[in-house]
């Protein structure tokens, strides 16, 4: 870590997380928690709880959890550094200056470097442009109507075949070890070869505005017709969208989602400058938590072709997953956005745009294409799908919205289909939002390995919550005695901190980087405890669980065990077991 422990502690403490969390969901107060819609899933119902006593938030829907520090950098995509710096700065403190390790050190000189290096190579990019070898570029670039201030504003180039970007990058100073880290640059038996040449340069630019990345399209034949950046310290295509940094701007609250690098700058030259596009791949989940970020709705405005169809198809679910609103723009008979705006113009596109299909009823559409309607049997097939997909809204009248939108676009009764989704609910399971998503296979754990488990989370959570019993079971169970790493990892910080008479989780949680791990530590502080139960009751469920955790560890100890002297210490020790009473209250 960048920052000592009492640093980042300090941080978190000064920064109550229900003021943070509410400056970007609407919670309302239940109980000791308050509650409000996750902003990491699509939810109808609100799931989310923020623990003010606790300084946790845990959403009961999507398992996803943590502290302050966790929700800044999930919520709003920042790094730890960035989080800890963004807190900070909320309240007031100063933090120190850090010390970085040797390994730190380069690896922040190397991404300034890299940064420092990609902008003079789009600077230099864009001067050929404007130079005698870029003139096909330049007149590729007009002839797709792009004016000078928009090649401008988008830093627009060119890379010449002559290999020019490797001298001129020299003569700013940087290494061959820089070059190639920057992937701008390969070195072979022939010497250095720039990465782009013969191309017009798109770059792509981080949410700061700062060059981090390429893409090219080939003047002439030359295959692959557009080469992207290869991924870098300072660039993943799944964290990143092209034109971002301008479409952040807009006032609009919708972005416009493309294909590719040429249908952005065209839309944003005819005054659409909330249109993004990713970065050759496929639509990501990252992409969509990168959109929500600044917009809750979008409008895909990908090719009419079979492959445009296809990627709308595949991103729809993992929108609706994020809780982004969606709707699917038709352009018919125009193959993309730079196609129909050339033709139609803005203004028959901003109608398109209003006219936007709601993402369910495109879906359908497309399902259609593949029955024949004319037989009866296909035609069965077909309002089947449709029931069994309108079973997949779980709030009725939801459903009942759907299904009337539905039968008036498709021309079917909705008697009839209200009838067969009644009859299909009994004995059909709804399907997923489209043939291009499956549910992922689940491994059953067993009843034994399960209950362990349930066992060493309520454990836990107990000790978390009234650290005072901790004593009664501390000559008994250790960390080590736990069955997942995770868990001997929560086990000796929360009993480290019982010692002391009270469990903090919030800085517990700063333990925890990696988000998964900080999902299961989270679910651990908001088990429930018998708390109703009567005083020998909670005492019977108490020393159950402890005693079925050390028998769990004793069993495992024994099957590596090859000294029968130490085998019968164990069998001794589950022995007694059996004869263990805890009681809570004394």
């Amino acid at each position: 870590m960048y920052y000592p422990d009492e640093i980042i502690e300090e941080v978190r403490n000064s920064n109550d997380i229900v003021n943070v969390v509410g400056s970007y969901v609407n919670l309302k107060k239940k109980g000791s928690s308050y509650f409000g819609l996750c902003p990491f899933h699509n939810e109808k119902t609100g799931s989310f709880s923020v623990s003010p006593q606790k300084q946790i938030y845990y959403c009961f829907g999507c398992g996803v959890g943590g502290n302050v520090i966790s929700f800044m950098m999930n919520y709003e995509n920042m790094s730890f550094q960035e989080a800890i710096q963004f807190l900070a700065d909320r309240a007031g403190i100063r933090l120190p200056e850090r010390d970085f390790s040797a390994e730190e050190k380069r690896d922040m000189d190397l991404k300034g470097r890299l940064l420092s290096m990609y902008k003079d190579a789009a600077y230099y990019y864009y001067r050929m442009l404007y130079a005698p070898t870029g003139e096909k570029g330049l007149s590729y670039l007009k002839g797709r109507g792009l004016s000078d201030e928009t090649i401008k504003s988008f830093g627009l180039g060119f890379a010449p075949s002559n290999g020019g970007l490797y001298p001129f990058l020299k003569k700013k100073g940087y290494t061959d070890d820089e070059l190639t880290e920057s992937k701008l640059v390969r070195f072979t038996e022939k010497g250095a070869l720039d990465s782009f040449w013969n191309r017009v340069m798109f770059p792509i630019m981080d949410k700061n505005n700062k060059v981090i990345a390429f893409g090219g399209r080939v003047m002439g034949d030359g295959e692959p017709k557009y080469l992207n950046s290869m991924e870098t310290k300072i660039f993943e295509k799944s964290r990143n969208l092209y034109g971002l940094h301008a479409a952040k701007k807009s006032r609009k609250d919708y972005f416009l989602i493309c294909e590719g690098y040429m249908d952005v700058i065209t839309l944003h030259q005819a005054g659409f400058t909330n249109a993004v596009a990713a970065l050759g791949t496929a639509f990501t989940p990252n992409h969509a938590q990168l959109i929500k970020r600044y917009v809750k709705q979008v409008v895909l405005t990908f090719d009419s072709d079979g492959a445009g169809i296809k990627a709308a198809l595949r991103a729809i679910p993992i929108l609706k997953e994020a809780g982004v609103g969606i709707k699917v723009l038709t352009m018919n008979p125009y193959k993309d956005p730079d196609e129909f705006i050339k033709n139609l113009g803005a203004e028959e596109y901003q109608k398109r745009i209003d006219g936007a299909k709601n993402a369910f009823l495109f879906e359908v559409e497309c399902e259609k294409r593949g029955y024949d309607l004319k037989d009866p049997e296909q035609k069965t097939a077909f309002f089947e799908y449709i029931a069994r997909r309108l079973l997949s809204f779980s709030v009725d009248l939801e459903r009942t919205n759907y299904m009337e939108a539905v039968c008036r676009e498709q021309n079917i009764d909705y008697g009839e289909m209200k009838k067969l989704v009644s009859s299909l609910s009994r004995t059909a399971a709804p399907l997923p939002e489209n043939g291009y998503t499956a549910p992922k296979p689940t491994v059953k754990k067993s009843t034994k390995e399960e209950g362990i488990l349930k066992a060493e989370r309520l454990l836990l959570t107990w000790i978390a919550e009234e650290p005072e019993v901790y004593g009664k079971i501390s000559d008994i169970i250790e960390p080590e005695d736990f069955s997942k790493p995770l868990y001997k990892k929560c086990a000796a910080l929360i009993f480290e901190q019982a010692k002391t008479g009270s469990v903090n989780p919030g800085q517990i949680l700063n333990s925890f980087m990696n988000d998964d791990d900080m999902n299961e530590a989270v679910s651990i502080f908001e088990m429930s405890r018998p708390e109703e139960m009567s005083g020998q009751d909670r005492d019977r469920a108490f020393t159950e669980a402890v005693v079925r955790i050390k028998r769990n560890s004793l069993e495992n100890a024994s099957r590596s065990v090859t000294d029968f002297n130490q085998l019968g210490q164990i069998v001794n020790a589950m022995n007694e077991l059996n004869k263990i009473r805890i009681t809570l209250m004394s």
